[in-house]
């Protein structure tokens, strides 16, 4: 299931993050399962934005930070790897920065006025590595079921 923000910030670091970046796109592709988030730049959010996975990221240029505002997430997600639910009201606003000593940092601000009683932040850095390009992962064949995703499995097989 994809994992949501501010979740998809927070994969283990055993797989890289991909940053592909057009004047009217930033996507962000992480290496581990494929997942893709498309953050529109310089465009303000629609009016009534349907809930979707990883909701609507609106992106701008503050200097040399790169801020995504986040809405409309579907409540399906979670807030972080210890499985925090959330509302249809989280908002997440992350501020993307090369820091100092070469390492990519952002900082995610999460605001969910039904599940928390004030927005919090967090902060996580990623460091740049060289390794070959993305491989394709399968992670649906062999389901171990840790969780109940519910993913379908056929009776018998269709051919």
């Amino acid at each position: 299931m994809p994992a949501g923000v501010p979740l998809f910030n927070m994969f283990p670091v055993a797989e890289p993050l991909y940053f592909v970046q057009t004047p009217k796109q930033v996507s962000m592709i992480f290496a581990g399962d494929a997942q893709v988030r498309r953050i529109y730049m310089d465009v303000p959010h629609s009016k009534d934005p349907k809930p979707s996975w990883y909701g609507e990221s609106i992106g701008r240029y503050e200097g040399d930070t790169l801020v995504v505002d986040t809405i409309a997430q579907t409540a399906n997600t979670y807030v972080d790897n210890y499985r925090t639910p959330h509302t249809d009201k989280l908002h997440v606003v992350e501020r993307w920065k090369l820091a100092v000593d070469n390492t990519l940092q952002v900082e995610v601000t999460v605001d969910d006025p039904d599940t928390f009683y004030a927005p919090w932040k967090a902060t996580h850095r990623y460091r740049r590595i060289q390794r070959p390009a993305t491989y394709e992962e399968v992670c649906a064949e062999n389901n171990q079921h840790t969780f109940d995703y519910k993913i379908p499995v056929a009776n018998k097989p269709d051919f």
